[in-house]
């Protein structure tokens, strides 16, 4: 059985009686969102409701995120995400006696402009995907079903992300600078602070292993 089936497997075995709020963690670049997307076709297929939610919804506005300077890794992870929303909006209703409505953003990241989407009703049996980065820091195992850490080498995430992101950070060379100075640096925080391998239902030992999960 590879990974990827005994992942999906495990998540479909687990009822509790209200929608199942998974996470699915890792470094910035390391293939969360890939990982997620894949969980939630894979899900859906086996006929249970699934559903994806990012945390690019639920980051706090530009002047919150910045506060301690653009470059600033202490400021990436203690400012970047609004997770109090994510527990308010997410997590507590999906949990035991919550309303099962959710709201799956809280801001448009490109413009930076609060929304205030209409409710969504989650079914019971609903398996609630989230990916984002600092999935583990407290209060957040508080709320979660089940986590899954994707567990790339920070070199390769260096690489897929400033690949990704150079058009919006200025180039290559300066979005290498804001992983090494911002994003990573704020990552290897979060690694010494909270151990997020230790703390994860399941982990994924490389993002090449995700990507051929099945």
């Amino acid at each position: 059985m590879g990974i990827g089936e005994d992942m999906v497997r495990d998540v479909i075995s687990r009822d509790l009686g209200h929608p199942l709020r998974v996470a699915i963690d890792g470094v910035t670049a390391s293939g969360k969102s890939t990982c997620a997307r894949w969980l939630v076709s894979a899900v859906a297929a086996q006929g249970r409701p699934a559903i994806h939610v990012t945390m690019d919804g639920f980051h706090h506005r530009r002047a919150h995120r910045y506060r301690q300077g653009r470059t600033s890794a202490t400021g990436y992870y203690r400012d970047a995400y609004d997770f109090e929303a994510l527990c308010t909006q997410v997590l507590i209703p999906l949990g035991p006696n919550g309303s099962g409505e959710i709201r799956r953003r809280i801001i448009d990241l490109a413009t930076d402009e609060p929304v205030n989407d209409p409710l969504e009703p989650v079914s019971a049996d609903a398996i609630v995907v989230v990916d984002g980065t600092f999935l583990h820091r407290p209060p957040l195992p508080d709320y979660w079903d089940y986590t899954v850490f994707v567990d790339t080498p920070m070199d390769v995430a260096r690489a897929r992300g400033t690949a990704r992101d150079a058009d919006a950070l200025g180039g290559e060379v300066a979005a290498g600078m804001a992983f090494d100075q911002r994003y990573h640096a704020a990552c290897r925080i979060y690694l010494d602070e909270v151990g997020p391998r230790a703390r994860a239902t399941r982990v994924l030992p490389s993002i090449d292993s995700m990507l051929s999960m099945g």
